[in-house]
C-alpha cells in the first residue's frame, strides 16, 4: 500500500460527531513502513495536537488513570482489609518507621499524596481511636506536616523538585494542643509500662494497671523502649517547629533543647533497629538497605496508588521511598542544620550575616532547614524581626539615622538599597543552582543601583571609582562606596558558585580565575579604603573630644583664677 493509497484511505474517513472508530493496528503498521522521518499523516479531525495529547494520555508516567493495580479510593482499600486497626506492637512500629521514611521522602521533593498520605490510617484518622498508639502518632504527624508545609510555602525559596507543597485537598490539620495532649497521654502509659517491665515485682504490679504491649514478658522492655523513643522523637520534632515559629527568635533557646532531645531519641531509634531486625529481619528476606523500616518488613496500611485520582492536574511521579539508613541520616542532618540556625546571634551586622549564610550553605542544608532560616532572618520586613533594613544599612555605613535621606531622590535610592539587601538575604537561603541563577540577574540590579547612586551624587562612572587609588570619593559618598563593595561581593559569590555546581570546563579556568582575581582585589581595595576612612574619622573624633575637654578644663581654671583675688582680699581684710 503506497503513500497515495494511504492518503486516499485517510481522506475518505468520516469526520465529525458521526466518526466511526475501528481497529487500526494493521493500518498503522503499514503506514510506519512507508513513512519517512519527519512525515506525518492525519485525518481532518485528528491533528498534531490530538496526536500529542493521545500519547500523553497513554503514557503511564503522564496519565494518572493508566495504573490499574491497587485500590482506587481509600474506602475501597479499607473495605478490602488493607488497613486493619487491631495491629500488634511490632506492626505499629513498622507503620511508625515507614511514615518517618515517607516524611523524609516528601522533604526530598516527592508528592505529599504519594508519600506521607499513602498511609490509609492518615486518610481516615477517626478509625484509629481504638488504637491509642497508632492514633496519637498519626495525629501528631499530620500536624507536623502542616507546620512544615506552611513554613516552606511562606518562605517562597523552593522549586518543585525540592519539595511538593500542593496538598490536593488532603486532611492536613494545623497544630493544636489536642495533638500534643494525646501524644503525652499515650507516652505516659508506655513509660509506666517500661518502668514496670524492668523488675519482676514491678512488672506484676504494672501489669495490673497497664496492659502489656505484647505477650512475651521477656521482650516487653525492648518493645517499650522502641515505641517510646519513636514517640518522643516525634514530639521533640513537633516542638522544634513550634518554637522556631515564635517571632523575633524568642523560642530559639527552647528549640535548641528539643533539638538535643531529638538527637538523643534518634540515636535510641537507631539502637532499637538491632533488636527489631533480629526479631523480624528474616521474615521478608530483605535487608535494611532496601527497606524503609527497622525490622526489614513491609509496613501494613500503605498504598501509593490510592490517591492517584487526586493527582489529575499534575503528572504522578515515580516514587522511591528512602531506605531506613537514609532516613536516619537525613533527620540527623536536618537536626544539626536546625541547631546551627538556632545558634545564630540575633545581633549580627549585615556583613557577618552574609558570611554566616555562605558558611551555612557549605553543609548543603535541605529545603526545610533553609526555609526555617529565611523565616527567622526576615520577619515583617525586619532582620530577625527587630531592626528595619534601613537601620541595618545606617549601621553598616556608619551613618547617623536619617543622615543620608535628605531629598526625595536620595530617599528613593536608599529604599532601593534596602530592597536589594533583603532580596540578597532571601536569595542566600535558596538552593545553590537557583542561587547562582538569581545572583547573575541580581548583578544587573546592583549595577543599576550603583549608577543611580552615582547620578545622585554627580560622580563619574563606577569603573573609574573602582579603579581609583584615592579615597576622596568615599568620604562624601558612603552609599556609592558601599554599593561598589556589595557588587564585588555578589560577583565573587556568583563566580565561586560555578565551581560548586561544576559548571566550568578546564579550559575556562584561566578566564574564571582572572575574573575572580580582579573582583577579589577590588573588594579588598574597597574594604581597606573603608577601614582607613573609618580610622581617620575615629582619630578625628578623639582629637576633637580631647581638644574640647582641654578647652573646658582651661575655662574652668580661668573662672577659678578670676574669683581667687576676691577671696584673698577678704582674707586680708579679715586678718
Amino acid at each position: 500500500m503506497g503513500m497515495s493509497a494511504v492518503a486516499g484511505a485517510v481522506a475518505n474517513l468520516p469526520a465529525g460527531d458521526q466518526t466511526v472508530w475501528a481497529e487500526a493496528t494493521g493500518f498503522i503498521s503499514t503506514v510506519c513502513s512507508d513513512l519517512d522521518v519527519g512525515e506525518l499523516i492525519h485525518g481532518e479531525n485528528f491533528s498534531l495536537f490530538e496526536a500529542m495529547s493521545a500519547l500523553e494520555i497513554m503514557d503511564p508516567k503522564m496519565d494518572a488513570g493508566m495504573a490499574t493495580t491497587g485500590f482506587k479510593t481509600a474506602e475501597e482499600a479499607i473495605n478490602s482489609g488493607a488497613a486493619p486497626v487491631n495491629l500488634d506492637v511490632s506492626q505499629i512500629i513498622d507503620v511508625m518507621d515507614h511514615l518517618l521514611a515517607c516524611e523524609a521522602t516528601w522533604h526530598k521533593g516527592y508528592s505529599l499524596a504519594q508519600t506521607v498520605f499513602s498511609c490509609l490510617y492518615l486518610l481516615k484518622l477517626d478509625r484509629t481511636f481504638s488504637n491509642p498508639l497508632l492514633h496519637a502518632y498519626c495525629k501528631i504527624l499530620r500536624a507536623t506536616c502542616s507546620l512544615v508545609r506552611t513554613a516552606v510555602t511562606a518562605g517562597h525559596n523552593y522549586e518543585e523538585e525540592e519539595i511538593f507543597t500542593v496538598a490536593f485537598g488532603l486532611p492536613l490539620e494545623e497544630s493544636d494542643s489536642k495533638s500534643l495532649a494525646t501524644l503525652n497521654a499515650v507516652e505516659e502509659l508506655v513509660a509506666r509500662q517500661l518502668r514496670g517491665s524492668k523488675t519482676g515485682a514491678a512488672k506484676k504490679k504494672a501489669s495490673e494497671e497497664v496492659d502489656a504491649l505484647q505477650e512475651s514478658p521477656a521482650l516487653e522492655e525492648e518493645y517499650c523502649k522502641a515505641v517510646l523513643c519513636r514517640m518522643r522523637f516525634r514530639k521533640a520534632l513537633h516542638h522544634i517547629f513550634l518554637y522556631m515559629d515564635k517571632p523575633q527568635g524568642r523560642g530559639l533557646e527552647m528549640a535548641r533543647k528539643h533539638i538535643a532531645a531529638a538527637l538523643v531519641e534518634l540515636a535510641n531509634i537507631q539502637a532499637s533497629s538491632t533488636f527489631l531486625s533480629s526479631q523480624y529481619g528474616l521474615v521478608s528476606g530483605a535487608t535494611n538497605s532496601t527497606q524503609s523500616t527497622a525490622s526489614g518488613r513491609a509496613a501494613i496500611g500503605f498504598d501509593v496508588n490510592v490517591n492517584r485520582r487526586l493527582l489529575a492536574p499534575t503528572p504522578p511521579r515515580s516514587i522511591k521511598i528512602l531506605s531506613w539508613e537514609e532516613v536516619l541520616a537525613y533527620f540527623e542532618h536536618l537536626l544539626n542544620d536546625l541547631h546551627h540556625i538556632c545558634s545564630v546571634p540575633l545581633d549580627l551586622g549585615l556583613e557577618p550575616l552574609l558570611h554566616f549564610l555562605v558558611d551555612f550553605q557549605k553543609s548543603h542544608p535541605d529545603l526545610v532547614a533553609r526555609a526555617r532560616l529565611q523565616l527567622l532572618l526576615v520577619q515583617d520586613g525586619k532582620i530577625f524581626g527587630y531592626e528595619t533594613i534601613a537601620t541595618i544599612l545606617y549601621k553598616t555605613m556608619n551613618l547617623q539615622h536619617d543622615a543620608f535621606v535628605q531629598t526625595s531622590e536620595s530617599e528613593v535610592v536608599f529604599q532601593q538599597a534596602g530592597r536589594l539587601t533583603l532580596s540578597l538575604v532571601r536569595l542566600l537561603c535558596t538552593n545553590p543552582a537557583w542561587q547562582r541563577r538569581k545572583l547573575g540577574k541580581m548583578l544587573q540590579d546592583w549595577s543599576n543601583f550603583l549608577q543611580q547612586a552615582e547620578i545622585l551624587h554627580g560622580l563619574p562612572s563606577h569603573r573609574e571609582l573602582l579603579g581609583a587609588q584615592n579615597k576622596s570619593w568615599w568620604k562624601d559618598n558612603v552609599l556609592v562606596g558601599w554599593a561598589a563593595e556589595e557588587i564585588c561581593w555578589v560577583a565573587a559569590q556568583f563566580l565561586l558558585g560555578g565551581f560548586e555546581l561544576e559548571l566550568y570546563s578546564p579550559n575556562e579556568y584561566c578566564m574564571i580565575y582572572w575574573y575572580l582575581d580582579h573582583v577579589l582585589r577590588t573588594l579588598l581595595h574597597c574594604k581597606v579604603t573603608k577601614e582607613k576612612i573609618l580610622f581617620e574619622k575615629e582619630q578625628s573624633r578623639k582629637v576633637f573630644e580631647a581638644a574640647d575637654s582641654g578647652l573646658h578644663g582651661r575655662h574652668h581654671f580661668l573662672c577659678c583664677y578670676h574669683h581667687q583675688p576676691k577671696r584673698r582680699g577678704r582674707r586680708r581684710k579679715g586678718l
